[in-house]
């Protein structure tokens, strides 16, 4: 617990200030699985970038994930 008696990790990982996320934190605001987001990510239909030796989501990419989703399907 944290000083104001709220849990620490948890004000962490809901953070909306955040401008980069872990793919869990990706995966969490986003409703999913941390396995369905790391292929998501591994297929590069969720944008991703490296810091170092990590991997991190935008938070903006997760709207423009959302969008893509959204955007009807023309039949071929």
């Amino acid at each position: 617990m944290g000083v104001n008696g709220t849990d620490d990790l948890a004000s962490v990982t809901t953070d909306s200030t955040l401008v980069l996320l872990t793919v869990e934190e990706a995966a969490r605001r986003l409703g999913i699985g941390r396995t369905t987001c790391f292929k998501l990510v591994s297929a590069g239909e969720l944008e991703s970038v490296t810091v170092g030796r990590l991997r991190r989501v935008p938070a903006d990419a997760l709207p423009a994930f959302v969008a893509t989703l959204r955007r009807p399907v023309l039949a071929a």
